[in-house]
């Protein structure tokens, strides 16, 4: 007998995780809301029609554990790798800038004609990324240990 995994399965290994259709990348956005980045820890690289983002993720899938065990929340470091990018394109954003930093609050997509479509990643501040993809395939990495989130709490959005 199989079963599904559950969210609390997670909890202490990193995440690596790919999205090649639009559910699938619901859920990498949801655990890539509310990460910072400095405006230079994204790179372009049309050549290799590669979009990558070196993000600090709060660890959404850990906020159950850190709460039960009275222990800090956490950041990890991941690295957000869109593949198949045609045009990248932003606004209110200051590129290379490593003293501006940027929030996401989603990711999401918008299908076009056969397996192009539109990926938007929203930023706090109305600012966002726009990037025009051949096909969607988006992964998601852990690549550092995680460690106790700076501001000691969850981020928190007034509704």
């Amino acid at each position: 007998m199989t079963e599904d995994a559950r969210f609390e399965d997670g909890g202490d290994k990193p995440l690596n995780l790919g999205a090649l259709d639009a559910e699938d990348l619901k859920v990498l956005s949801t655990l890539m809301q509310d990460a910072v980045f400095p405006a230079n820890e994204m790179q372009w690289i049309p050549s290799e029609r590669r979009f990558a983002v070196l993000l600090n993720r709060f660890r959404w899938e850990d906020l159950k554990a850190a709460e039960t065990r009275k222990r800090a929340v956490e950041r990890v470091q991941s690295l957000l790798v869109i593949e198949n990018v045609l045009h990248v394109a932003s606004q209110g954003v200051a590129r290379g800038d490593a003293d501006t930093i940027l929030s996401l609050l989603s990711v999401g997509y918008t299908a076009g004609e056969d397996a192009e479509g539109v990926i938007e990643l929203m930023l706090a501040g109305d600012g966002g990324i726009r990037l025009q993809v051949e096909a969607l395939e988006v992964s998601l990495r852990d690549v550092t240990r995680p460690y106790s989130a700076p501001s000691k709490s969850a981020p928190k959005h007034d509704v």
